[in-house]
This record gives C-alpha cells, sequence and structure tokens, in this order.
C-alpha cells in the first residue's frame, strides 16, 4: 500500500514524541540554540539539528508555514527515505485507518471493486449485500465521476477508491456519477455502510471437475475463508484444483502461512531472517487440501504473502505455477502506529522459500510460462485446467 511521498524540509518536538511513542525513545528537553555542538551527545545532535530548524523557520520564514502536523509528516517522511527501501514509509492517520481496515477485511464505503478496462474505463463491480448493489449499481457500469468531479484512470485506482471510502455514520456517503450498460449516465449518492470485503471467491470451473479458488488478498478472515471453500468444493467431488493468487499483492504474514498449511502435508512453508536471528515455519502433516492435484497461477502482480504460499508450493513439489513471473516482495514489514493515528510500515524482515530461495527483487519463476492474452482471455486458466486434465504440460 505505498504511494508517491514528497520530503518537506522542518521538523518540531511533536515528531520526537511521535517517535518515543513509536519505538521507546526517552527524550530530553531541546537545548537552546546557542548550547556548543561538542557538548552535546552523538545521539542527541540529530534531534536538536531539527528543533533549531524548526526555531529558524518559526521566526524568519517570509510566508505562513504549514501546519505543525505536515511539517512532522514531512520530517518523518524524510527520514524514512535516507533508508533508500520503498517498502518502509509513513502513512497519515485517514489511510491508515483504511488500511487497518482492508487488513481486518472490513471497512467504510459503499462496497465496489474497481477494475480498468482495456480501452481505460473505470468499471464498479459491487460485492453482494453491499450499499453499491442495493443502489443499483450493476457488474461493469463506468465510474465517471465523484462528488461531481470527473474521475480518470490517470488519477490511479486506489486513490479513487478511497474517494469510495469514509467513516460510516448518519448520513456520510459520496455522489457517483455513473455509464450504465444501457449507456444512461445516472448520479446517485450512495450511503456508507461497514463492508466485509471477501478475500475468497470459490467455484467449480463450467463444464469440468475443477475447483478454483481465488485469493484475492490475505486478511485476517482469509483462513476461515478459505476452509469453506475447501468445503464446499469437497462436497462438489472435485478431481483437481486450481489456485489463483494472480494480482493478490499478499498482506498478513501468519495468515498466508496458515494457508500453505491447507496445501502441504508437513514440511517448511518459509524461512524468516531478522537482524539477528532466524525463525523456520513448518507446516503440519495432513493439510485439508493435500488430494487434489494442484496448479498455482500467478502473475507481475502477484506479491508477498501470496509469493509465499506459492513459493511454498513450488519447492515442495505440491504444484506447479503457471503465469509469469511474480512481482519479487521478499520482505516483512511490521506497522507501527503512531500517537495521532499514522502509522509506519518498517521492513524487519526476509523470508525464503522452502529450498532457501530469495525472491525479493527476483520473483517467483513459472514452471509453464505464459503470455498474457491480448483480448483479455483468460488463457492461464485455460492451461491450467488442460494440465490438470492430462497430468502433462502442453508443449
Amino acid at each position: 500500500m505505498s504511494s508517491k511521498q514528497s520530503v518537506m524540509f522542518g521538523a518540531f518536538i511533536g515528531l520526537l514524541l511521535a517517535l518515543a511513542f513509536a519505538f521507546g525513545f526517552v527524550t530530553n528537553d531541546l537545548l537552546a540554540l546557542n548550547t556548543s555542538a561538542s557538548t552535546l551527545a552523538a545521539d542527541e545532535q540529530p534531534y536538536t539539528l531539527l528543533s533549531e530548524t524548526e526555531s529558524i523557520l518559526e521566526r524568519v520564514y517570509l510566508r505562513e508555514l504549514p501546519s505543525e502536523s505536515t511539517r512532522a509528516y514531512g520530517a518523518i517522511r524524510g527520514m524514512l527515505d535516507t533508508l533508500q527501501d520503498k517498502n518502509t514509509f509513513f502513512i497519515e492517520p485517514p489511510v491508515a485507518q483504511s488500511e487497518a481496515h482492508v487488513l481486518a477485511g472490513t471497512y467504510g464505503g459503499i462496497g465496489v471493486q474497481i477494475q480498468l478496462s482495456e480501452s481505460g474505463d473505470l468499471l464498479l463491480f459491487p460485492f453482494d449485500e453491499s450499499p453499491a448493489k442495493a443502489a443499483g449499481i450493476e457488474a461493469g457500469d463506468q465510474l465517471i465521476a465523484v462528488n461531481s468531479g470527473p474521475v480518470t484512470f490517470h488519477m490511479g485506482i486506489d486513490a479513487i477508491d478511497q474517494m469510495l471510502r469514509g467513516e460510516v455514520k448518519e448520513g456520510s456517503g459520496v455522489e457517483i456519477t455513473i455509464i450504465d450498460g444501457a449507456d444512461e449516465e445516472k448520479t446517485l449518492f450512495i450511503e456508507f455502510a461497514v463492508i466485509n470485503v471477501p478475500s475468497v471467491v470459490w467455484r467449480v470451473i463450467d463444464g469440468t471437475d475443477t475447483g478454483y479458488i481465488q485469493i484475492l488478498r490475505f486478511t485476517n478472515r482469509t483462513p476461515e475463508e478459505l476452509d469453506n471453500a475447501i468445503s464446499d468444493l469437497e462436497e462438489s467431488a472435485i478431481s483437481n484444483l486450481v489456485l489463483d493468487l494472480r494480482n493478490n499483492s499478499g498482506g498478513l504474514l501468519a495468515e498466508s502461512i496458515e494457508v500453505a498449511n491447507r496445501f502441504l502435508d508437513g514440511g517448511v512453508v518459509t524461512y524468516e531472517l531478522r537482524q539477528t536471528s532466524e525463525e523456520t515455519f513448518e507446516a503440519t502433516a495432513g493439510g485439508s487440501a493435500i488430494d487434489w492435484p494442484l496448479v498455482v497461477l500467478i502473475n507481475e502482480r502477484t506479491a508477498s504473502a501470496s509469493e509465499l504460499v506459492a513459493g511454498a508450493i513450488q519447492d515442495s513439489g505440491r504444484g506447479i505455477i503457471i503465469g509469469q513471473t511474480s512481482f519479487g516482495k521478499g520482505t516483512v514489514q511490521q506497522i507501527y502506529v503512531l500517537s495521532d493515528g499514522s502509522s509506519i510500515h518498517v521492513t524487519a524482515a526476509e523470508w525464503l522459500t522452502p529450498a532457501r530461495r530469495h525472491i525479493d527483487g527476483v520473483g517467483l519463476v513459472p514452471d509453464i510460462a505464459m503470455i498474457p492474452d491480448e483480448n483479455g482471455r483468460d488463457v492461464e486458466l485455460g492451461e491450467a485446467v488442460r494440465y490438470l486434465n492430462e497430468q502433462l504440460p502442453v508443449q
């Protein structure tokens, strides 16, 4: 969940307090500006420099200064940018709150998924029993404006998605303008509600005895939802299974290990390397989905926790991978919530596959590489079904 972040100059004492809250630092009173640098302890000096800069700006800067929180956020971003790690970053309170809801599988909003068409249109797909569905939004309706402001794909799907979310309270909501399937333009006001986002969808592929499970993201509810999927597919008497991790950008590490556990009959799931330690995570014997021949689908947007699952299945020989080389995010971030509700993501560990492969910046290479179809046909899924039925890769 990263975004472009600008570095702003200046900092103030609230920054020190926020850092103390997050990391347990003990701060001293700021020293006077004329204190000799030689009298400062080495670890105090950088923070005194920030204080000095803050004081100078307040006394002599020509124009109005940004708010204290804005200056603090800029200083935090600047500090994190020195690490040159795109996965260590700062998130302001509204986005941090939204992120926490997403990882829990819930958020306040209207309950739609936004997808980009090949022509650049923003298409809406409402969740079942969502406010969007109740308001009459149909799958494939085109979004053209939010709160009377036009929206385009150049703004970024994530940013537009945030416009359709908000705090659930009386009268809160969003006005959207759509073009429906009959090419009619409609403007609707839809109230926000608590949205339970499904992280797992499943079905039996039409005309086959192949089960299909797609994991959209690893949330708190994913293992339970996966168990429901496995149970339902067992009742459908499927013969084999496709696990679709395409476009899954990751999520919660512990839940991804639980998911891998369902498909493995013991053995290592992953190794986690920290500054001075290494931990091995192993699957318990007898996973609930170990009897079905298995194919995993990945693409260039398969990342992080989803790569962990795919890598464990590939290295164990439990199944093969079809698709494109994955994104290559092999690090673990810990989230620290600061005192005002903002948060920082800090890279704290790297994970390796059971064969001790480093995938960070490299990705997982599929056993059968596929080029995405220009016309949007799901050739990877078709290849997976064909492979499972023949038990031989198509040459």
